[in-house]
């Protein structure tokens, strides 16, 4: 059977290449009519953009916005897409304009909602008398979604009325008359202890409640309750210290700021938590948005890097293999052993179909669902242990009646160990070890990352194997005592044990799911007694000598 790699043709109608900062860069549309779009983001949360902001972004020719606003939707950026990074919200709609005339999508980005409190307006006003085509879309606003994220109703059923001000508009407030229900401070990170002394000149009571959120729907919001009269004690008594400007604060004052039970967001089990991940980019997906949904900021550090194998004919001989029916069995001890085949026989224009007539074994949950992306579901997966232990203990031996091929493909890595081999070989099959991919210790992460995993900078760090501790502790240091270490199983804590790391979290299966499930109850623990105890609720990172949450 010959089987020719299917080459694939990546050059545009003029047979050239275009390329750009971010990768290929898309030609504007030649039929379309230009478009300016001023796109509200929202507060902080980069799933609260609109599906119809979302839209507009995949396709846009021209993106412009602040340099945090263009890092926050980075991931949503299309290829080839021009952007330009404002020093400042206030931009010039000259550059929009005129890709709008030559038939482009030129859109400019606004933190919350483009026409409260912002210059869309003015800018969309140039669009207008330009002639040009252009389009707004609002954006949810820091001012309801933020004391929504701090579990704060502004209204209720009966009514209520609210009134939005910014910050430099306080003084004229008054609380004689028809005070509002509830007041929504805008900017209010210019000086809460300022504000609180404006509005009691104003005629507001001094034991008004007032609720002060910091960098709201963001991973570091941080609310303080107060009184307008104890704002600067609550403020030093929470380790906070205003300084300077430190991100955006929204204030709420009114009866709203004085409920406390309904503060969802700020109450999740790993709110905050920074939490190191040694996987690869590519294994460490699922679990870094695991961790984002318990409110963790995962940071993912290879530890090792995935290289093809230095002699290519073992791999090439096994596609063949599988596609003349050589084999009974194909098991997958890893999700990089997924990824090895499918890229080889993507690169014979093959896909999920050569896998017929095959039985496919998995070592885990994760490789299983790495098989799925490809269309496969894996006919063996260890219900015990999730290791190559574990998937010997569960095969079953050759039977010459029910098994016409005895043969096994295992695709693995250089360095895998022979136990499945030779449990293989014991139960009658016949096992062919292909080395599908190398594994190389990864380079050493950036000098913070280092300096942050000894000084204590993460709150935890997941080991998913034994060999990530080791490879970690070689390329970037071992963690600091303060980091709360999870492992996955017994091998794993023991190797932890080994290099004098303390073992917190141990989960209850050899799962990488179940290993972020299990901190997340860990997290939740630690936060329960803090409350229980009337002590404020710190990271694992706060509790290091010399640690303070600063506000600045």
């Amino acid at each position: 059977m010959n089987l020719t790699p299917v080459m694939q043709d990546t050059h545009n109608a003029a047979g050239s290449v275009q390329t750009g900062a971010t990768g290929p860069a898309r030609p504007a549309s030649q039929t379309r009519p230009g478009l300016v779009a001023f796109v509200g983001t929202g507060p902080g949360d980069a799933s609260l953009l609109t599906l119809r902001g979302a839209e507009l972004l995949g396709q846009a020719d021209l993106i412009a916005g602040t340099p945090e606003l263009i890092r926050r939707l980075a991931h949503l950026l299309p290829d080839g897409a021009t952007v330009t990074e404002l020093a400042e919200a206030h931009g010039d709609a000259g550059p929009l304009i005129a890709a709008a005339r030559e038939g482009r999508l030129a859109v400019r980005l606004y933190p919350g909602d483009p026409l409260l409190f912002g210059p869309a307006a003015a800018e969309a006003d140039a669009c207008a008398k330009a002639a040009v085509r252009w389009e707004i879309v609002p954006g949810v606003p820091a001012a309801t979604a933020v004391p929504a994220y701090a579990g704060m109703p502004l209204t209720s059923e009966a009514g209520g009325d609210v009134r939005i001000v910014h910050a430099s508009d306080v003084s004229r407030v008054s609380a004689n008359g028809q005070a509002p229900s509830s007041l929504v401070i805008l900017g209010a990170e210019a000086g809460p202890v300022d504000l609180a002394k404006m509005l009691m000149a104003a005629g507001w009571g001094d034991t008004t409640p007032m609720a002060i959120t910091w960098n709201g729907t963001t991973t570091d919001q941080h609310t303080v309750l107060t009184k307008l009269s104890s704002v600067a004690a609550d403020l030093k008594a929470a380790g906070i210290s205003v300084l300077t400007e430190d991100g955006p604060a929204v204030a709420v004052v009114g009866e709203a700021a004085a409920r406390q039970g309904l503060s969802w967001f700020e109450s999740k089990p790993l709110f905050g938590w920074r939490v190191l991940v040694p996987r690869t980019k590519e294994q460490a997906a699922s679990v870094s948005e695991r961790l984002r949904s318990y409110g963790a900021v995962p940071q993912v550090v290879p530890t090792i890097a995935v290289e093809p194998p230095r002699a290519p004919q073992q791999m090439e001989r096994a596609i063949k293999g599988l596609v003349t029916g050589r084999y009974q069995w194909i098991a997958f001890t890893s999700a990089n052993a997924v990824r090895a085949v499918r890229e080889k026989l993507e690169e014979y224009g093959l896909d999920a179909r050569a896998f017929a007539g095959i039985k496919v074994a998995a070592v885990g949950e994760q490789t299983a669902a790495a098989l799925g992306e490809f269309g496969i579901k894996a006919d063996l997966v260890p219900e015990g242990e999730q290791s190559s232990e574990g998937l010997a203990a569960a095969w079953p031996p050759y039977d010459e009646v029910l098994d016409p091929i005895n043969r096994v493909l295992l695709p693995r890595a250089d360095i895998a160990t022979e136990t499945l081999v030779a449990r293989l070989t014991d139960l009658g099959w016949e096992a062919e070890d292909v080395t599908a991919y190398r594994t190389v210790r990864a380079a050493p992460p950036p000098a913070p990352i280092r300096e942050a995993i000894k000084s204590g900078g993460f709150d935890a760090v997941l080991f998913t194997s034994s060999s990530t501790v080791r490879n970690l502790i070689g390329i970037a240091g071992k963690p600091h005592a303060v980091t709360a270490v999870a492992v996955i199983g017994p091998q794993t804590a023991q190797t932890a044990a080994e290099y004098g790391l303390r073992v917190d979290v141990n989960a209850p299966r050899p799962s990488a799911t179940a290993l972020v499930d299990a901190l997340a109850e860990h997290g939740a623990r630690l936060r329960d007694a803090a409350i229980a105890a009337g002590e404020p609720v710190r990271k694992p990172s706060e509790r290091r000598r010399g640690a303070r949450r600063r506000i600045r």
